[in-house]
């Protein structure tokens, strides 16, 4: 496979031919390291597609077409995550745009950087008509995401594209990331131009270190000289900086909680670890943080959100315990109550303060990188005050199959480094409280001196990831699937329900073609399910939530996948998961859920109801 020099080079020498302003686009993706771009072509977006085409054939930027923009944008967001690629995604005028508004929304919220390129028709047919217009004189899709975006631009000429893309690339990675829109018309991206060579080395200009607040460092680093009783709140924002934090967490004795977007940073056999806070969380985390002993709270690379945040809690978290450590300076907007704010890179925080507090590390061996001895953390179980999957329902052998038994036994039948995916609804609630990935890793696997990064987890570290901000439904199905092509040979699983799979199902013919082993959960009660069960709890009519009955087992197999029934356990324990893992293509799991079980979602009912 050619290596990102020699795309480099061999794209200088396309360059030095004439070609159209679309091959610089592409170019430029290739010197950030992108390797596909996520849409559904058209006539306007024609050109850009021609560009990508041509790079194809030199093994770089390669096209992956969904079957909805909306699916396309949730699979650039997916492997976003997975690789640490800046998510890429193109549509044409008119519909291919305004489909895509709700993926770039969920962006906005979750911080994804997203090069959104959508296309208008021809520049001398604005004002007049012509189907599919976007311009100002049509259906505005500049205006359309402009709340919605970090960088929102229409190009008018040849000669601002490189500019604006430049501008476009460069804020979609500052903090807070997030979606950044150009809106090109056709003829502009058919454009010749002489040189196509990029003028700017953005990979170089990107590759900056986050401010920090050194005096807030500081006086943080002084603060826990002190050895207080504390708690560590993990959010999403901690991927990178894992072992640092469960050192120092280990050298205060401080017991770990997790927000709902941190799930799956923290093995559930470790010691300290007491479950996830928040949205569909549990007690014993709860209990943690309501410890009249503990003095100091942690909360750490987290937005502190409605489900981040326990429905905004002032009793567990948002009280004068709090220290808020981040690296997004917006997030510490959230948390106008703590007692101190630390901005800054979160490992390089962490390990001076674990540097202070256990003295200068020293390298080990480099058998210090492999994981703990499974043996060692099978001994941890014991220890944890965390129950892993010891409910009643969890070991219950009765048909349809409890949801909390399926989440528990995915969990022990899937291999240690699969990659989940949870959709918004009933789906996401079972697996916040009930799927424990496992992750064996219970401390940093090597100690090193400042400066060397030692035990640092990438995008990839993140064994399980959800839309938890903007929480849209179907974000998992595609998602999964942009996972599984940016990293090909991991496991990935999506669990969705079955409104979800009827709203944007036909994706799964995306990871047919692509040929990615993406397994599908899907949790089906012939309803609505969150729906269902919180108007149950809330008392409001029992309205709108009934679905048909579906084989979706039946439906994957006559789009080319395989499919399961899934009624009851032993159903669940024939499957041959290394199979699947192995396969060339999807797979479907339509497993028949008890539908009188009730997630544990009382607390956003409660919110609802405006109780929170």
């Amino acid at each position: 496979m050619a290596t990102p020099r020699d795309l480099v080079k061999q794209g200088r020498r396309e360059a030095a031919r004439c070609t159209e302003a679309a091959d610089l686009i592409v170019f430029y993706l290739e010197q950030l390291g992108v390797e596909c771009v996520f849409g559904v072509p058209g006539g306007a977006i024609e050109p850009f597609y021609n560009a990508l085409a041509r790079s194809a054939r030199r093994g770089s930027v390669r096209p992956v077409v969904a079957r909805h923009e909306t699916g396309a944008g949730f699979m650039a967001d997916g492997y976003y995550h997975e690789t640490g690629q800046l998510a890429v995604v193109c549509t044409t005028a008119g519909p291919g745009a305004t489909n895509l508004v709700t993926s770039v929304a969920s962006a906005f919220e979750e911080q994804v950087p997203m090069l959104l390129i959508t296309a208008q028709t021809p520049l001398h047919t604005f004002g007049r008509g012509a189907v599919q217009e976007s311009s100002c004189t049509g259906v505005n899709t500049v205006s359309l995401f402009q709340s919605i975006t970090r960088y929102n631009t229409f190009v008018s000429h040849p000669d601002q594209l490189e500019h604006k893309l430049a501008a476009a690339l460069m804020t979609a990675w500052q903090s807070p990331q997030g979606p950044v829109h150009l809106s090109i018309p056709r003829d502009v991206l058919a454009a010749k131009r002489q040189d196509a060579f990029p003028a700017f080395n953005l990979k170089h200009l990107l590759d900056k270190p986050p401010l920090t607040d050194e005096s807030a460092v500081e006086s943080f680093i002084e603060d826990m000289r002190e050895r207080h009783k504390s708690v560590f709140v993990i959010g999403n924002g901690c991927a990178e900086a894992m072992g640092e934090i469960l050192d120092t967490a280990r050298a205060l004795d401080a017991p770990i909680v997790t927000t709902p977007h941190g799930k799956g940073l923290v093995s559930p056999y470790h010691p300290l670890f007491r479950g996830v806070i928040g949205f569909a969380g549990h007690e014993s985390a709860t209990d943690a943080l309501l410890d009249k002993k503990v003095d100091r709270i942690l909360a750490v690379g987290t937005s502190l959100s409605e489900w981040a945040s326990g429905n905004w809690n002032t009793n567990t978290l948002l009280n004068s315990r709090l220290i808020h450590v981040d690296s997004v300076e917006h997030n510490l907007t959230r948390s106008p109550m703590a007692r101190m704010h630390v901005r800054g890179d979160i490992r390089a925080i962490f390990l001076r303060l674990l540097t202070e507090l256990t003295g200068p590390l020293t390298a080990r061996s480099d058998s210090a990188d492999d994981p703990p001895p499974l043996r060692l953390v099978e001994n941890l179980i014991d220890k944890t005050s965390f129950t892993v999957g010891q409910a009643q329902e969890c070991v219950s052998k009765s048909a349809p199959i409890k949801p909390q038994r399926l989440m528990t036994d995915l969990t022990r039948l899937m291999p240690a480094h699969t990659r989940w995916f949870a959709d918004s609804g009933a789906s996401l609630v079972w697996a916040i409280h009930y799927l424990h990935p496992y992750d064996r890793r219970v401390a940093s696997r090597r100690r090193s001196k400042p400066g060397r990064r030692s035990g640092r987890r990438q995008h990839s570290s993140f064994l399980f990831r959800a839309s938890l901000n903007f929480a849209s439904m179907t974000w998992a199905i595609g998602a999964a699937v942009g996972a599984a092509i940016g990293a090909r040979g991991t496991p990935v699983v999506c669990i969705t329900g079955d409104g979800s799979m009827l709203m944007a199902g036909q994706e799964l013919t995306t990871a047919v073609q692509q040929r990615v082993p993406v397994i599908f959960v899907v949790l089906n009660d012939s309803a609505l399910g969150m729906v269902k069960h919180g108007q149950r709890l809330g008392g409001a009519e029992s309205v709108g939530w009934e679905l048909p009955k579906v084989d979706f087992a039946a439906v994957a197999e006559a789009q080319g996948a395989v499919g399961y029934v899934v009624d009851s356990p032993l159903d669940l324990q024939r499957i041959d998961f290394d199979d699947l893992c192995a396969r060339e293509g999807p797979s479907v799991l339509d497993v028949r859920i008890d539908p009188d079980e009730c997630p544990p979602m009382g607390a956003r009912v409660e919110v609802l109801n405006g109780k929170g």
